[in-house]
C-alpha cells in the first residue's frame, strides 16, 4: 500500500511511483499516436475521414461512465471490507492479550504464539504463497504429529485455530479456566474464524469474469474511437484532450482491477506484512519477549 505525503500537491501532481499511469502508458501512447497521426493527415489533406457521430459517441461515454463507476464501487468495497476484516483481527488479538492473563503462563504463551502464527498463515493463504512458519514447534507447543500435520495441512490457519480451541476446552475441563473466562476466550477464537472465512470469501469470489471482460473491452474500444470523434472539432488540441480523457477511463479500469484483489502484492493492495508484524510486536510485548523490527515503507510502498 502506498504511504505518501499528500500535503505537497505539486509533488502529488507529478508522482509516478505507485500510480496507475505506468500500467496504462502503452495503451495511452497508442491512443495519442493515433490522434497525432489523424491530425497530421487531416492538416495535410491526405485523408478526409468522416467523424464518428457525436450524439452516439456521447451516449456511449455516459453509459460507460455509469458502468465504470459501478465496478469501481464494487472493487473498492472489496478492498475496504478486507481492511476492516484485518482491523478486526488486530482488535481480537488485543482482546486475547488482555483476557488471557488469568491463564497459566505456559498455556498463555502457547496460545499467544499460535494466534501470532495464525495471522501469518492467513496472510500466506490469501496471497496464495507457501505457508511460512515464523515460530518453532516448541513455541507453538505442538507435538511431532501436530507439527507435521500443520506443515502439510491444506488450511493451516484453520488447523491452528482448532488446536487453540481444543486446548482451551481441555483447560476448562481440568478446571483451570472458569466458564466465564472460557466463554470469553472462545468468542475471540470464533471471531478469528469468522475473519478467516470473510477473507476467504473475498479471495475466492472475484467479480464475474464476463462483466469484467465486457467493461474492459468497452473502455478500450471507447478510447481507440475517441480520436476519430474529436479530430475534426479539436484540431491540434486533439492529442492533448484525447490523452486526458483516455487516461481517466483507462486508469479507472486498471485501478478497479487492482483493488478487486486486495490481498496481493501490488502497490495499492493491503499491507498484510506490516499488519502481521504489528500483531506480532504487540503480542510479544505482552509476553515480555524480544520484538522484531517494524516493517518500514520502501519507496513509499508499505507491504
Amino acid at each position: 500500500m502506498i504511504i505518501r505525503d499528500k500535503e505537497n500537491s505539486f509533488k502529488l501532481l507529478f508522482a509516478w511511483h505507485g500510480t496507475i499511469l505506468p500500467k496504462v502508458m502503452p495503451a495511452l501512447l497508442i491512443v495519442v499516436l493515433i490522434s497525432a497521426l489523424l491530425v497530421y493527415l487531416g492538416l495535410r489533406h491526405y485523408v478526409n475521414l468522416a467523424e464518428v457521430p457525436a450524439f452516439g459517441f456521447t451516449i456511449f461515454g455516459v453509459i460507460l461512465s455509469i458502468f465504470i463507476s459501478f465496478r469501481n464501487n464494487a472493487c473498492y468495497d472489496r478492498w475496504w471490507e478486507g481492511r476492516k476484516l484485518w482491523g478486526a483481527l488486530i482488535a481480537q488479538t488485543r482482546h486475547i492479550c488482555r483476557d488471557s492473563h488469568v491463564m497459566q503462563l505456559q498455556a498463555r504463551e502457547a496460545m499467544m504464539y499460535r494466534v501470532m502464527q495464525f495471522s501469518g498463515l492467513l496472510r500466506d493463504r490469501l496471497r496464495k504463497q507457501p505457508a511460512n512458519l515464523s515460530f518453532s514447534q516448541i513455541q507453538l507447543a505442538l507435538d511431532d504429529v501436530q507439527w507435521k500435520k500443520l506443515q502439510q495441512h491444506f488450511n493451516p490457519p484453520q488447523y491452528l485455530l482448532e488446536m487453540v480451541q481444543k486446548d482451551l476446552a481441555a483447560q476448562y475441563h481440568r478446571g483451570e479456566l472458569s466458564d466465564i473466562i472460557y466463554d470469553s476466550l472462545s468468542k475471540h477464537i470464533v471471531a478469528l474464524g469468522n475473519i478467516h472465512a470473510g477473507c476467504d470469501r473475498i479471495s475466492s469470489t472475484p467479480l464475474p469474469f464476463s462483466y469484467s471482460v465486457l467493461l474492459h473491452r468497452a473502455v478500450y474500444s471507447f478510447c481507440f474511437i475517441l480520436p476519430f470523434s474529436l479530430q475534426g472539432s479539436l484540431g491540434l488540441w486533439t492529442p492533448v484532450i484525447v490523452a486526458l480523457i483516455a487516461y481517466l477511463f483507462l486508469g479507472l479500469d486498471a485501478l478497479s482491477a487492482e483493488l478487486e484483489e486486495p490481498f496481493g502484492l501490488q502497490e495499492n493492495d493491503l499491507p498484510l506484512d506490516s499488519i502481521v508484524r504489528s500483531v506480532e510486536r504487540e503480542m510479544l510485548s505482552s509476553l515480555d519477549a524480544a520484538l522484531p523490527p517494524a516493517i518500514p515503507a520502501h519507496k513509499g510502498n508499505l507491504l
